[in-house]
């Protein structure tokens, strides 16, 4: 679930299905604005990116979809946990993601979210839809590379 890397950062939740649905062309580090006991439940690790994306919206980034299970020790009862959250980012990365989105026809994904020296962090890429054939191509070279190391473990 969550394993600590060097440098104090510490994995909460990973998107692997980014990688074989998109081409990443360019990552980000965006801070994440959490409320209340939203981190609490993060630290934790209820929280879950697989249908998320991130949205610009008046000059700023949203990440839409993204679960965040309630805080078992929270008492609020009006708790949405596929609320749209903030990403805090630099202007001249938003306007960056924000070109490559209206212009170019990318899309911004989430990647990761981890925590950082205490703070909820989110790795977001830039990213370009793959087509089936490139995703075929990757599991024909999975099952290869399976094989090849079956027929391997054999020959010792």
């Amino acid at each position: 679930m969550a394993e600590q890397e060097p440098g104090g950062i510490k994995i909460i939740s990973e998107n692997r299905k980014v990688r074989f649905s998109y081409h990443v062309l360019e990552t980000f580090e965006a801070g994440l604005v959490v409320r209340g006991a939203e981190i609490k439940s993060i630290r934790e690790g209820g929280v879950s990116l697989s249908e998320s994306y991130v949205r610009p919206e008046g000059g700023e980034l949203f990440v839409v979809g993204m679960h965040i299970k309630p805080y078992r020790l929270d008492t609020s009862r009006d708790y949405d946990p596929l609320r749209k959250r903030k990403l805090l980012l630099h202007a001249r990365e938003i306007n960056r993601l924000t070109v490559g989105v209206e212009k170019k026809g990318l899309t911004i994904v989430p990647l990761k979210i981890y925590l950082k020296r205490g703070l909820a962090k989110m790795q977001i890429a830039l990213a370009r839809g793959k087509a089936a054939p490139d995703k075929r191509r990757v599991i024909m070279r999975r099952e290869a590379d399976r094989e090849a190391s079956r027929a391997l473990k054999r020959g010792r």
